[in-house]
């Protein structure tokens, strides 16, 4: 189990839960449910914010919220 922030440009994995119970809400009204597909399509130069798509739709995520996100990477 890793987290959204420790993966790489281009990986895709299965989000399985969430840390930040306070996040939890804001994460699935953006469509951030367990066992939604995510892929993470840029990582900002510093490193915040990340690009994702999930649910069709392309997000930005703050890294403190990428963090907050446990996923099983897919190969």
């Amino acid at each position: 189990m890793k987290r959204l922030s420790d993966l790489k440009a281009g990986a895709t994995a299965t989000i399985l839960s969430f840390e930040n119970n306070d996040l939890f809400i804001k994460l699935m009204e953006m469509g951030c449910v367990p066992g939604e597909l995510i892929k993470v399509e840029q990582i900002a130069p510093l490193g915040d914010p990340i690009s994702v798509t999930v649910s069709g739709y392309n997000l930005s995520l703050r890294i403190n919220e990428a963090e907050n996100i446990f996923v099983e990477e897919n190969n």
